[in-house]
């Protein structure tokens, strides 16, 4: 599992880690654009987030049944207490982003429903401070990407993933 905030490199690094580790990479929120059958914008305007993240908790919970391989999950994804449930007993990379480079990343698009609005910024500083509790409590490994290309983050992440497995073995 791979969680952070939005311009963390979930995207970027999950396939490349998949790649690494030869396994197959799923993204949640992909799941749930097909699944919804329209964009997660969308649905975040015409439904809501509460409805988006009912959806968003019945995704990863399909997919954490049925996919073993690298899965990224959308951001806010473990704040929903079921999720955070489901993801006990998991491997989970946390890919930890300071604000200055998660917003350069993320570029504030419109296509992060999250993000929109009068301040931004502030907006994202918000999201990360409240978040990073949560990310921390469900994380088994944590990975500063700020400095460090996808290639370096995927080192790390392959580093710790085999460290993790000499501790539980």
């Amino acid at each position: 599992m791979i969680i952070g905030p939005p311009g963390s490199g979930k995207s970027t690094v999950g396939p490349a880690l998949a790649a690494a580790l030869g396994v197959a990479f799923r993204d949640s929120d992909d799941d749930i654009v097909a699944r919804a059958g329209k964009p997660i914008t969308d649905i975040f305007a015409e439904e809501g987030e509460p409805a988006f993240r009912a959806l968003e908790e019945e995704v990863v919970a399909k997919a954490l049944a049925e996919h073993d391989g690298v899965l990224s999950l959308g951001g806010g994804a473990p704040i929903t207490p079921g999720t955070r449930e489901r993801l006990a007993g998991h491997t989970v990379v946390f890919l930890n982003v300071g604000m200055a480079a998660g917003v350069q990343r993320a570029g504030l698009s419109a296509a992060r429903p999250l993000l929109a609005g009068v301040n931004p910024r502030a907006t994202y500083k918000a999201l990360l401070d409240a978040r990073l509790p949560v990310y921390r409590e469900v994380a088994t490994i944590e990975i500063e990407t700020d400095h460090r290309t996808p290639a370096e983050v995927v080192e790390a992440a392959v580093a710790g993933l085999t460290e993790n497995s000499k501790e539980r073995a």
